[in-house]
């Protein structure tokens, strides 16, 4: 085999593998963005930015996982209200919003035993005494 040969083939192999990645990609399912508001809640974003100093502010942990149990223990006082986002980056068919309205005192318990295995994020977004307040934790179950 002489020279001319191996670039020739050289250059044929280099244009099979791109045509390869090209339909590969093309095919593929399941690319999602990760809202679909994303511009919406990018200009909201500084209200995010102080709804979690304010959570800071608190001095106390309000989400908090137990992973032998798999539970969500909410630590919100009697009267508080938000909602709880169970946000899985990987399959946005899999996020959940689950309303929360404390009217006991103590501390609030969520089972995450249905949820699929794997890499999440819990947001949540609650107000208490007038004022706006979230907080996230990632955890893998």
């Amino acid at each position: 085999m002489n020279w001319g040969t191996g670039i020739v083939l050289t250059i044929i192999g280099f244009v099979a593998l791109i045509m390869t990645m090209v339909i590969i990609s093309v095919r593929m399912d399941g690319i999602e963005l990760v809202t679909e508001n994303y511009y919406e809640e990018e200009i909201k974003y500084q209200d995010r930015i102080d709804e979690s100093t304010s959570a800071m502010a608190l001095d106390r942990e309000v989400i908090s996982y137990n992973s032998q149990t798999k539970v969500i223990v909410l630590d919100l006082p009697n009267g508080a209200k938000g909602f709880l986002r169970l946000f899985r980056p990987s399959d946005s068919s899999l996020d959940q919003k689950i309303d929360v309205e404390v009217t006991h005192f103590g501390k609030t318990e969520v089972s995450l035993k249905e949820l699929k295995e794997g890499y999440w994020k819990v947001q949540l977004n609650w107000s208490e005494n007038g004022v706006d307040h979230y907080q996230e934790k990632i955890i893998t179950i």
